[in-house]
């Protein structure tokens, strides 16, 4: 057996509806991010760099992005003997094949996987935030505090709070009551769906929760609560960096535009720490006489003739002659055609923007495309 002290499980099996266009064909961790990222690039990127190197990724909706993408798990250092990365899909059991019925039931279905690394401690993760955290500290606060459970939360508008469980805290941050999604909320202290477990403790609340035919086998809806009630010590690990859910449209053109903010938090340059992702092998971005470009992001293999503007270019995108792209994404070898405006557009991969088209109003967002293609 392989002994780890940590074991990081990523639940990267989202459909993701809410991105609309953008997930028809393709889970929400592998949706292209930054100019030449995937969402999930951040989560690994945190284990690689936290020095957490045995990681599953449990996946299910759309998975062949996502397996393509991270491959050997080479780009973060996981192809490795002693660790590695793992992808965990559902599979054939004795009691027959189903897709996993919710958080818990993924990680219960895998709880073999975790037993071969013999961890005192599982960290359970999204796939789907943009974010830099560094694990080490919140399980080194995990120690200290002699918690049974931590979770990482973050204060979030208040009128957002409805969207995310909620905890109630004591003043040294002791959690004596957590509120999945409520209606009318107590704080604006939410779950950032990061917790550190005792992996005793949780392997027999998810036995326990696999019995109970009520159950709808979810961290935030069953788990979390019934570790509660049952008198545990579960704390609050305070993050204040940069973390945002792109799990809209809308979040997902903010957290783009985020980048472009010379005072951004998440600080893509920061040599400390580096975001990894798989490298393409494509040539130099490359703008032409004619081509003006401001305060804008672009990755290698663009071809800009046009005007882009306080926009983000993903791999291998084109604008051409007399288009001026304002506000707005292009994913991967998009293309915009001569004369054609675009003003806060998010042109999906591979899509062809014909030319003199008009696409947006500056005001809401504009999808140009019938979905990702997932796959470069």
């Amino acid at each position: 057996m392989i002994h780890s002290k940590v074991v990081a499980m990523i639940l990267a099996g989202g459909q993701g509806s809410r991105l609309k266009n953008l997930t028809r064909k393709t889970a929400k961790p592998a949706v292209h991010f930054g100019g030449k990222y995937r969402i999930i690039d951040f989560t690994l990127s945190n284990c690689a760099n936290s020095g957490i190197h045995s990681v599953g990724i449990l996946t299910q909706y759309q998975p062949l992005a996502l397996n393509t993408h991270i491959g050997t798990g080479v780009p973060w250092d996981l192809d490795r003997k002693g660790g590695g990365v793992e992808i965990l899909p559902p599979y054939m059991s004795t009691e027959g094949g189903r897709w996993y019925a919710g958080t818990a039931n993924a990680i219960f279905e895998n709880i073999d996987y975790i037993d071969l690394h013999q961890p005192e401690y599982v960290l359970i993760l999204s796939g789907d935030h943009i974010y830099k955290m560094d694990y080490r500290k919140m399980v080194a606060f995990h120690q200290k505090t002699k918690a049974d459970v931590t979770v990482s939360v973050i204060e979030v508008p208040w009128e957002e709070a409805s969207r995310f469980g909620i905890l109630n805290t004591k003043d040294d941050d002791v959690i004596y009551e957590f509120d999945e999604k409520p209606a009318n909320p107590k704080n604006n202290l939410a779950s950032m769906g990061i917790y550190v477990f005792n992996w005793k403790l949780l392997r027999r609340y998810l036995r326990e929760d696999h019995k109970n035919k009520e159950s709808t086998h979810d961290f935030g809806s069953d788990i979390i609560p019934e570790i509660l009630r049952q008198g545990h010590r579960m704390m609050a690990y305070r993050f204040s960096g940069y973390w945002r859910d792109v799990g809209t449209v809308d979040s997902y053109w903010e957290a783009h535009m985020d980048l472009l903010d010379p005072n951004n938090e998440l600080r893509l340059y920061d040599d400390e720490w580096k975001i990894f992702t798989k490298n393409l092998d494509v040539p130099p971005h490359y703008i032409s006489d004619a081509g003006h470009v401001e305060n804008s992001l672009l990755n290698e293999g663009c071809e800009v003739y046009g005007t882009v503007k306080n926009s983000i270019l993903s791999t291998s995108s084109v604008v051409e002659e007399g288009a001026v792209v304002t506000d707005s994404i292009l994913l991967p070898y998009a293309r915009v055609g001569k004369g054609a405006v675009l003003k806060k557009t998010i042109v999906l991969s591979h899509h062809k923007v014909q030319e003199d088209e008009v696409l947006g109003d500056g005001e809401t967002i504009t999808l140009a495309g019938a979905y990702d293609m997932g796959i470069l």
